[in-house]
């Protein structure tokens, strides 16, 4: 029998050509697989986790509801019997007693239930021993952004006592109001506009100037402005007033002096002055400018009126500086409330024997006037700006 040959020479020379030259992909013979494009990598970096406080108060509050769902898949009637709460109260022993038996499988599947939830109770409560109160330090601004979008509003109201810079705080790029407005939750709005006003006028003298206060100062400003663009100042009556006090806390100090200096000069020129009427137009332009709307200045009439009143105030005390030494009445006083009165009678008590011998007379009669014109609250402001220029710029009595 003869042995069959197999001639692998063409078989050998295709390899050692594909080996120095691969073939095109369309090759019947050998076909060379496409080269992949490499994926190029971007850093990126992702917004951190919550800590495990955070997450362990979570699964305190959502882990007992997802057993009691895993458990009604197998056995619903236990989770109806699971109902009475285990976790807040215990049964003694003769209320065990008077219970009616129950059957096996019944027993079986509440037993499992108590024994995982009692577990569970157990680690909790440890937990909670060991770590003590969660404090408010904890809660991060996704919790807060949470209670926007849920209308927790007793959440907010706690974070505004507790925590404050966390309704001030961004997360995924924009603020709690900012977040609120956006989703049409109007009612969480005022709220959050309500807190701020709050946190603007119970601000601390002492904390006003620092670097900390500023920042906040400028993200409310930011906030109030956009809550005013969108049309909330018509239930939010103090909204725009709360907006020109944070603005002139946060940037306007050079303003307020320089209308306190022209102020102080227009009283230095006696009855040719008009320091109501130059006082007023500031306040006007300034809040124009700002607002950039004619229309919401006419709701802003009593805020005008104070500012008018502030600087009069502020700009004969700089008078009476130019004859005495004295403490300066501070900038952020301004448009806050009756604190620059308040500071300006106080400072007339403590120098008025200097006051009398060495300001002018003129001047001494301007004192009195800002001082019985503003005293009171029988009237409004606007009223007493009317009465005091009648008697600074007309001369009467």
């Amino acid at each position: 029998m003869s042995r069959m040959n197999f001639n692998n020479a063409p078989l050998i020379m295709g390899l050692e050509h594909a080996a120095d030259k691969p073939l095109p992909p369309d090759s019947p013979s050998l076909a060379v697989p496409a080269i992949r494009r490499r994926v190029v990598s971007e850093p990126c970096l992702p917004e951190r986790l919550p800590n495990s406080s955070v997450l362990r108060r979570e699964a305190e509050s959502l882990a007992p509801n997802a057993l009691q769902k895993e458990l009604a898949s197998h056995h619903p009637e236990d989770v109806i019997d699971s109902a009475d709460s285990e976790l807040e109260t215990s049964h003694t022993p003769e209320e065990v007693q008077d219970e009616p038996p129950a059957s096996p499988s019944s027993q079986k599947g509440s037993s499992l239930f108590k024994t995982i939830v009692k577990s569970f109770s157990g680690f909790a409560s440890s937990t909670r021993q060991s770590q003590g109160p969660v404090s408010w330090s904890d809660v991060q601004p996704f919790e807060v952004m949470k209670a926007v979008e849920d209308s927790n509003i007793m959440f907010l109201m706690e974070v505004r006592d507790r925590a404050f810079p966390l309704l001030l705080r961004p997360s995924g790029g924009q603020t709690p109001l900012v977040h609120a407005i956006r989703i049409g939750n109007k009612e969480v709005a005022i709220v959050l506009l309500g807190a701020f006003s709050r946190y603007i006028n119970h601000l601390d003298d002492a904390d006003v100037l620092k670097p900390q206060t500023q920042s906040h100062l400028k993200v409310l400003r930011t906030g109030l402005k956009l809550a005013i663009n969108q049309g909330l100042a018509n239930s939010q009556n103090d909204l725009i007033a709360s907006f020109m006090q944070t603005l002139i806390m946060s940037e306007g100090d050079k303003w307020v002096w320089a209308q306190v200096s022209m102020v102080s000069r227009e009283l230095n020129a006696g009855p040719e002055g008009q320091p109501v009427t130059m006082a007023g137009a500031a306040v006007r332009r300034f809040t124009t400018k700002e607002l950039g709307k004619a229309d919401m200045i006419a709701s802003l009439e009593d805020y005008i009126a104070n500012a008018t009143a502030d600087l009069l105030v502020m700009g004969a005390w700089a008078s009476v500086l130019q004859s005495i030494s004295a403490d300066n009445i501070p900038s952020y006083y301004f448009a806050r409330d009756d604190r620059v009165y308040k500071a300006f009678t106080t400072r007339l008590q403590q120098h008025q024997t200097e006051i009398d011998q060495k300001c002018p007379r003129q001047l001494r009669y301007q004192l009195a006037i800002l001082k019985s014109g503003f005293e009171g609250r029988k009237i409004t402001f606007r009223r007493k700006i009317e009465l005091i220029t009648a008697q600074l710029e007309n001369g009467t009595t």
